[in-house]
């Protein structure tokens, strides 16, 4: 993440801010405040602030990462040198904006859920922006969600391309059971009942339930119980699901339910940094 956010500052500057060199005095002390002009759930302060604090600027942050925050709230002041701050000050909201923004949709889908059904889990997926996954999962988790994989190393997922690649779905799982470390669990994308029952047999420790209708969702259920294979894997719904539909799901014996739009389709909330007054 500390590279990431480097080359965020080095893309944004480029040889150097020749505005502020041309206007403002480099020696120049001012304060300043970040106010949200937005409602919602608050993330990535605590990056903001290392953000700021490493360039000698003096950071008082006055919320919290998970704070439910109101238009008008000031969330950080700032007291140091003006180029530095204006130097800071896009990469700094860019972040949290969309951090915010991906913390207030996954707080906002997993209150809606969990009114109905407290023990399913929220997460994401790898549908992140691009080199911005780690900031995206963060905000994530700070929305109360869980963040699913972090990278290709937590655990075996098989999707349809491998199926497709290896032959069959049966062979896949196999080959995953086979060559994978015990500490890694095992997850695989279904698209029937039939295959649902198949893979539970087999021993996947997570079943993927892709594009399910509700109605699908809860056959399913219903045959793995039948067959007492229920209660031997986590059933994950995924493919499709939003804000819009998912209490459709929620009410559902479910374990997980992923959402790509938690990261790609949030809204990111709106701040602003406003420069108070020169202090001389």
């Amino acid at each position: 993440m500390k590279n990431i956010i480097n080359y965020i500052l080095e893309e944004d500057e480029g040889f150097s801010d020749i505005t502020s060199n041309a206007l403002i005095d480099k020696d120049l002390i001012v304060s300043g405040k970040i106010i949200s002009k937005d409602q919602g759930i608050v993330a990535g302060m605590d990056i903001v602030y290392d953000l700021f604090d490493k360039k000698g600027v003096e950071v008082t942050k006055l919320v919290e990462d998970g704070s439910l925050i109101n238009k008008g709230d000031v969330l950080l002041e700032l007291l140091g040198n003006a180029r530095d701050i204006l130097l800071l000050e896009r990469t700094a909201l860019n972040i949290s904006m969309r951090m915010s923004g991906v913390a207030t949709s996954t707080y906002n889908i997993t209150k809606k859920v969990h009114n109905i059904n407290p023990n399913i889990s929220i997460a994401g997926t790898r549908k992140t922006s691009p080199a911005f996954a780690k900031f995206d999962k963060e905000a994530i988790l700070i929305g109360g969600g869980d963040t699913h994989r972090f990278a290709l190393d937590d655990m075996v997922l098989i999707k349809d391309n491998h199926i497709a690649a290896v032959g069959s779905l049966e062979q896949a799982l196999k080959r995953a059971i086979k060559n994978t470390s015990f500490t890694k669990k095992i997850e695989i994308e279904v698209e029937n009942i039939d295959d649902a029952v198949l893979v539970a047999q087999m021993g996947a420790d997570i079943v993927m339930l892709d594009n399910f209708t509700p109605e699908k969702v809860s056959n399913s259920i219903d045959k793995l119980t039948e067959l007492n294979l229920r209660d031997k894997v986590l059933i994950e719904v995924s493919g499709g699901i939003n804000e819009n539909n998912i209490l459709d799901y929620a009410g559902l014996n479910i374990d997980i339910i992923s959402l790509g739009a938690l990261t790609h389709s949030s809204r990111s909330l709106d701040f602003s940094l406003r420069i108070d007054k020169v202090k001389f």
